[in-house]
């Protein structure tokens, strides 16, 4: 009898990682739920337990590569293996003109949304190649691939993923795991409405002028939801996706077409 497909998301206490972490329960996957809010986290656990899903919760500082190590440890023994990584996890850093940012926030941005993405693939990725199969999925940002005002760490972290997608689906392409990113854009929720408000305040006009000119920049007229970038993962993850590797997959209600 095989074993249940198994999905690893990181970041999965809110927002994106959240809405992914109840499509996969829903899919029918063995969840390993990682993010360093246990309360937040265990909720998740909660609604996926909720949805038939036998859910592991190993909170987790992704930057620290003794907890990535014990994470991935507690996935393969209970789980028996690691089929689909999620790399959700990730912050908005600081906010403003470059010349006006803090080195150590600036560090913080990356130390995440970067060198915690390559510990976790890093750890996650031999038993894919032993295995010689998996699906890693990044969770980028339109941010990586056109400006947005104040944005720079974020920005900058988020085209790094770009081009650790492409190389590392060069790599382990030919021991059967795929890589992709997802570029969401504009995606409604709390960080949002931060990233709202902060340019409203360092641009001098309305949080609601903020929102309406994101808003305008969709053909659609629309945010992007969370639900929107989950089915895009489960469909990134599934057989019927098995001819991609090192795509960048806009999920951003057209607010960017390349």
């Amino acid at each position: 009898m095989s074993r249940q497909r198994t999905t690893l998301i990181t970041g999965a206490s809110q927002g994106i990682g959240k809405s992914i972490a109840l499509a996969f329960a829903a899919a029918g996957d063995s969840l390993l739920l990682a993010a360093r809010n246990e309360v937040n986290l265990e909720e998740t656990a909660r609604e996926t337990r909720g949805l038939g899903a036998e859910t592991l919760v190993v909170p987790t500082d992704i930057t620290d590569p003794a907890q990535v190590a014990q994470m991935v440890r507690a996935g393969n023994d209970r789980f028996g293996g690691i089929d689909v990584l999620v790399n959700n996890s990730g912050i908005g850093g600081p906010s403003g003109p470059l010349w006006e940012l803090d080195l150590e926030a600036w560090r913080e941005t990356f130390a995440v949304n970067v060198e915690g993405v390559f510990l976790v693939s890093q750890t996650v990725l031999p038993g894919m190649i032993e295995r010689r199969s998996g699906s890693v999925i990044m969770i980028g940002s339109i941010s990586g691939k056109r400006p947005l005002w104040g944005r720079t760490p974020y920005a900058t972290t988020k085209a790094a993923l770009v081009g650790l997608t492409r190389t590392l689906a060069l790599e382990a392409g030919a021991h059967g795991v795929r890589v992709n990113l997802i570029s969401p854009g504009f995606v409604a929720g709390p960080r949002l409405d931060w990233v709202i408000d902060a340019q409203a305040e360092g641009r001098g006009i309305p949080a609601a002028e903020v929102r309406a000119e994101m808003e305008a920049e969709s053909p659609l007229n629309r945010l992007t939801q969370p639900e929107d970038i989950a089915r895009a993962a489960l469909y990134l993850a599934s057989e019927a996706a098995e001819a991609i590797t090192g795509a960048d997959l806009n999920v951003n209600s057209g607010a960017v077409m390349y």
